[in-house]
């Protein structure tokens, strides 16, 4: 596993995607934080809070990390290196979490030097110091989690095809839906007045939940599956391919 996550970080770093990653991560999150009049610009909402980056962040990381993604297997497809990976004795899981992983920690590293902004509203609280760490820290943890679902399920759409636009398309579709979906749906009521909890199963609740700075066991145990759930289905799919092979 630990090979496989060496060579995925440095395919990342020995082109210019992992810089790209990390330089339009911080370059949008600054423009809208700072630059850009509306209602992300934490200058203009006059408050020393760091919500409106937690409220954007996802929906970067819904295009961002799926195109840290779509090659973790597309790319082994495409180029036929599948099977030679396969034949090697590093195992299935090994495979699938070494490249899950090497994804992972390129998201990390995108958002860790995002920890400025900490300091920046810290600085520029009236007085300085007006900051709730508490929900901050908070906040920051649910943003791991959910950057480590966006990337479980972008691996899990790279193992369906061998087109990395493909993968990104599928990626970006389910980080989507699983995110809004079910929140749309409980606020239009199709189901009426009883929306049977309907909302707990997408992301977008938990997220949220966490971003209040309230670490509930319910949300962690939902990242937590939903990672697991899509890191199996993408050992079951490289299983599978290698069975038939």
């Amino acid at each position: 596993m630990i090979a496989i996550l060496n060579k995925e970080i440095r395919s990342f770093f020995s082109s210019l995607i992992g810089y790209l990653v990390v330089g339009i991560f911080l370059t949008l999150c600054s423009l809208f934080l700072f630059v850009f009049n509306g209602s992300y610009n934490i200058l203009d909402n006059g408050f020393a809070d760091l919500k409106p980056f937690f409220d954007l962040a996802p929906w970067i990381f819904i295009f961002l990390i799926p195109a840290i993604t779509m090659k973790s297997f597309a790319e082994e497809n495409k180029l036929g290196t599948m099977e030679l990976l396969l034949t090697k004795p590093i195992g299935t899981w090994n495979l699938v979490l070494g490249k899950f992983l090497g994804a992972f920690l390129v998201s990390l590293i995108a958002i860790l030097p995002s920890l400025v902004y900490v300091f920046t509203v810290y600085s520029l609280g009236d007085p300085p110091g007006n900051l709730d760490i508490g929900a901050s820290l908070g906040s920051y943890i649910g943003l791991l989690l959910l950057a480590a679902s966006y990337t479980a399920i972008g691996v899990f759409a790279s193992s369906l095809t061998n087109n990395q636009i493909t993968a990104f398309i599928v990626a970006v579709f389910l980080c989507f839906f699983l995110f809004f979906a079910f929140e749309g749906i409980n606020d239009f009521k199709l189901f009426g007045n009883s929306t049977y909890g309907i909302e707990y199963l997408g992301i977008s609740y938990h997220y949220k939940s966490m971003s209040r700075g309230v670490l509930d066991t319910r949300d962690l145990v939902y990242f937590l599956s939903l990672i697991i759930l899509f890191i199996s289905l993408t050992y079951f799919k490289i299983n599978s391919n290698k069975l038939k092979d």
